[in-house]
């Protein structure tokens, strides 16, 4: 990528009835929710540990792009990911994947990006640019208990700008970048003596076309943060996105299969990753995303080949999902009166 290529922001604020819908909520405390875009949060980019990421170096510290596949909405998919690399203070460079750090610190953003003074939607260009400080980013991290150190977002950063990541369905390629692009920053110098200073960054083009298309989801982000397992988080963001018509008088199921896609079981057995999806789903029933569920294994001979989970919504969930669906309902009458093409 050349200079030439690399966007800027907008030198002004744009008025957009669709930015506005997506920083709009149905709730009594904005500060609890925030939005869900299914077709982004779907591509599996933040399951890698460092003791994975220390396997993929070579002796240079260096690593090659790692390729993930997995489904979605019955399509074969690709995530093909090119890591950042990052200077080291013996001048050496080190090859890092986005992870649990990057998962949360974008989680963040997305939610600072909902209050107007600290983001542009372009809608006619597409383009979606936040503008944060790292004292902000921190702030929001330790209200909801995932603190990190100004140094840890620092990298995080730099990993989300850096790592460069390649999306293919059915083997054709359809959207390549970083998760955050074309990052506005100070000087070195500057930018580590001061971390109140505004940097700027142009948020995925997923993101972008779901706000103007409004395609996307209330959550409670709150209830979000405050899970300890990313795989607790991966499945709640699932229920959100999928399960839209929550009741205490119906259910929702998926399969173990299912959840490999995610990247994030990947222990020595397939027994300790099954004992590790019971411990997300006794999260979320603690966090009361869930009143209970029910497992059935599936097996061939005496060798478990799946596993059917069936969950029933705790009543916070089935209000929570309610509120969402009525401001998708209220979404879409405002645009249709703004004269905006809803399909």
């Amino acid at each position: 990528m050349t200079k030439d290529d690399i966007k800027t922001p907008p030198s002004k604020a744009i008025k957009s009835v669709q930015y506005d819908l997506f920083s709009q909520f149905i709730t009594n405390d904005q500060t609890e929710v925030s939005n869900a875009v299914e077709i982004w949060e779907s591509i599996p980019k933040y399951f890698f540990t460092p003791r994975q990421v220390q396997k993929l170096r070579a002796e240079t510290g260096h690593a090659d792009p790692y390729k993930w596949e997995y489904v979605y909405d019955g399509k074969p998919c690709t995530v093909k990911i090119q890591p950042a690399l990052i200077e080291q203070k013996d001048g050496k460079y080190l090859a890092f994947f986005p992870s649990i750090t990057e998962e949360l610190v974008e989680e963040a953003l997305k939610k600072i990006f909902t209050d107007q003074q600290y983001g542009i939607h372009d809608p006619n260009g597409a383009e979606s640019w936040i503008r944060f400080t790292l004292k902000a980013i921190q702030k929001e991290l330790k209200a909801r208990g995932r603190s990190r150190s100004i140094t840890e977002i620092k990298h995080a950063i730099e990993v989300m700008s850096s790592c460069i990541l390649v999306f293919y369905i059915d083997n054709k390629e359809v959207w390549k970048g970083s998760i955050l692009q074309d990052l506005v920053t100070v000087g070195r110098e500057e930018y580590k003596a001061d971390t109140t200073t505004h940097h700027v960054a142009r948020l995925p083009l997923f993101i972008s076309h779901s706000i103007n298309r409004l395609e996307y989801r209330q959550f409670n982000y709150d209830r979000l943060m405050g899970c300890n397992e990313q795989l607790s988080r991966w499945i709640y963001k699932r229920l959100i996105n999928r399960f839209r018509q929550a009741s205490l008088m119906n259910d929702y199921h998926f399969m173990f299969s299912e959840l490999k896609t995610s990247g994030l079981l990947q222990q020595a057995t397939e027994g300790k990753n099954r004992v590790k999806v019971l411990s997300a789903l006794d999260e979320l029933v603690k966090r009361g995303v869930l009143m209970r569920y029910e497992y059935d294994e599936r097996k061939k001979g005496r060798k478990i080949v799946d596993v059917k989970y069936t969950v029933c919504p705790g009543s916070d969930f089935v209000r929570e999902q309610k509120a969402a669906n009525k401001r998708v309902s209220d979404n879409h009458i405002q645009a249709l009166n703004a004269g905006l093409p809803c399909e």
